[in-house]
C-alpha cells in the first residue's frame, strides 16, 4: 500500500513569487544544478535518473514557475502533479531528510551564490519542508 501523509497536500502559501524577479532564471538553474550535484553524492542517489544534469534542468524549470517566472515546466512537461510523478519511487522520511539536507547545504550563502533574497529564504525553506512531506509515500 502507498502511504499518504496525514493532512493532505501542503497548506499555506507557497514561496514568495518575487523571488524569480530578484534572482533571475539563470541563478535558479545554477542553484538546482548545485542541488543535484549534492544529491549525486548522497545516499538517495538511486532515486534519481542517470542523467543528473537533465534532471536538474527539469527541476529548475519547475522552480522557475513556482518562484514567479514563466511556466516553462508546464509548457514542456504538462501539469506538475508532483506527488503522482514521485509515486514510482519509494520515498520515506529518511530520504526526505537527506533531500532537505542537500537543499539546506546548497542554500547556505544563497544570497551571495544565487542572489537569493534573504527576506524570502525562510519562507522558501518552510515551503520545501511541507512540499517534501507530501512526497513521502512509504513508512
Amino acid at each position: 500500500a502507498i502511504y499518504t501523509p496525514p493532512g493532505g497536500p501542503p497548506q499555506g502559501p507557497g514561496p514568495n513569487r518575487d523571488i524569480y524577479r530578484l534572482m533571475g532564471e539563470e541563478n535558479i538553474f545554477r542553484m538546482m544544478s548545485d542541488l543535484y550535484k549534492e544529491l549525486e553524492k548522497s545516499e538517495v542517489r538511486h532515486l534519481f535518473p542517470a542523467d543528473m544534469e537533465a534532471a536538474s534542468k527539469k527541476s529548475a524549470a519547475f522552480f522557475v514557475g513556482l518562484l514567479g517566472g514563466p511556466p516553462i515546466y508546464i509548457e514542456k512537461y504538462g501539469s506538475p502533479r508532483m506527488r503522482a510523478r514521485h509515486l514510482p519511487f519509494e520515498i520515506d522520511e529518511r530520504a526526505r531528510q537527506v533531500w532537505l539536507g542537500c537543499f539546506d547545504r546548497v542554500l547556505e550563502g544563497a544570497d551571495a551564490k544565487y542572489q537569493f533574497p534573504l527576506e524570502h529564504l525562510q519562507g522558501f525553506k518552510d515551503f520545501l519542508r511541507s512540499f517534501s512531506a507530501w512526497m513521502v509515500n512509504k513508512l
